[in-house]
């Protein structure tokens, strides 16, 4: 069952979001904050451009860190068809019996800006790191403080009998902008 903006405050009081937007800020920059039902989450100022500088090739196994160039900055300019890493603003706590999809905001996906985030499981907790695609010919604009993504907050009938804290998942309560880990 998709839960809505009630539960969502709800669960936002109980440290589920910090910091938390309780309505949706849209006045002159991209909407974050609570909707109908999901959490439109902002990024932070923080962003790891991705370059071919050192024409490495892209192996999770192996990530090469120096493939980014830290920047920080309200505005990031994402270089023609490549992409950055960011993390998201607020620190999420999930309850163990929720699963969270995030889908990127339609005012950047019209500019072919795409979103990639996997799912929120249940019991992870931290900054989301985002990894922002500008799929265009040209450089593209994103902007920090704002919105980029919205999560939907999916319940389940029964909790889960693994979660990832359980798992002791490798991204467990990560802040900032966290690289690919083996």
């Amino acid at each position: 069952m998709v839960k809505n903006d009630r539960w969502i405050r709800e669960k936002a009081k109980k440290g589920m979001i910090k910091p938390f937007t309780e309505k949706q800020v849209k006045s002159g920059v991209i909407s974050y904050g609570v909707s109908s039902y999901g959490y439109d989450m902002r990024i932070s100022d923080k962003f790891k451009i991705f370059t071919n500088i050192n024409n490495t090739i892209v192996d999770p196994k192996k990530f090469d860190p120096q493939s980014f160039i830290d920047f920080k900055g309200d505005v990031c300019v994402i270089p023609p068809n490549s992409f950055v890493l960011a993390a998201s603003v607020e620190y999420f706590r999930i309850p163990r019996d929720v699963i969270v999809i995030c889908l990127g905001k339609s005012t950047y996906a019209r500019c072919g800006i795409a979103v990639n985030v996997t799912p929120l499981e249940p019991e992870w907790e931290g900054h989301v790191t985002i990894e922002i695609s500008n799929t265009t010919p040209l450089p593209a604009r994103i902007y920090a403080n704002e919105g980029i993504a919205q999560l939907i907050f999916l319940g389940a009938e029964e909790i889960c009998m693994t979660s990832y804290a359980d798992k002791t998942g490798k991204y467990q309560a990560q802040k900032g902008i966290t690289l690919p880990k083996i």
